[in-house]
């Protein structure tokens, strides 16, 4: 569980930081930051996609993700398994079928150094942090391409880069890629993406 869910948050950061990375062109990230800026909420269906190096067969799962403004977000795997993963201001719950355990992100340091980051860029706050990723943008059948190669030790260890594609009418992610260091493929497309719409507050209830 802890793996998933701290891959989790690191997917979820990258959605909105690529917009503060180094890349080469710097009007197609100040159109990634406004659209991040100006998105009060945003909900969508997922398919993720597991591709282990060792192995032939792929693993299919499907869900739902619903955030909204400023730091409320929901990530919820529906097939093949249920699992839930919650944040709501300082708190965060993760719940399958077993249990759930409630996190309080400011005694957690990897739960609040990712949530900082997430809120962060969120809101507009520019890190100029060029430490964490090396990013490259380009234009391929109509969608900007970012590449994000890992700079600190920590995402070294985990991933060799990740690759996300926007789409270039809303400037959001409709896809991520995350390649890890030993090999395997992750592949998320985000679909029915929906944006600016009330979504109920018990929704990203913690309890």
């Amino acid at each position: 569980m802890k793996r998933i869910t701290i891959s989790l948050l690191f997917l979820f950061s990258l959605f909105f930081s690529v917009a503060q990375a180094q890349g080469d062109d710097a009007q197609i990230r100040q159109k990634i930051a406004v659209a991040a800026q100006t998105m009060t909420s945003m909900q969508c269906d997922f398919v993720q996609t597991k591709q282990l190096k060792m192995l032939n067969d792929k693993m299919v799962s499907e869900g739902r993700m619903y955030y909204s403004q400023k730091d409320k977000l929901r990530w919820e795997y529906v097939k093949p398994y249920q699992y839930t993963f919650i944040m709501n201001g300082d708190r965060v719950l993760l719940k399958n079928k077993e249990r759930s355990d409630v996190i309080d992100v400011r005694q957690n340091k990897i739960f609040r150094e990712i949530a900082n980051i997430m809120l962060n860029s969120v809101v507009g706050n520019c890190l100029n942090d060029d430490r964490s990723f090396k990013t490259s943008i380009t234009t391929a059948g109509g969608q900007w391409v970012a590449t994000l190669l890992p700079q600190r030790k920590d995402m070294k260890q985990m991933f060799q880069k990740i690759i996300l594609n926007f789409d270039q009418q809303q400037a959001t992610v409709s896809r991520v890629e995350l390649v890890e260091k030993n090999g395997d493929l992750t592949t998320i497309d985000l679909k029915n993406i929906r944006k600016n719409e009330t979504i109920a507050p018990r929704t990203f209830a913690v309890e």
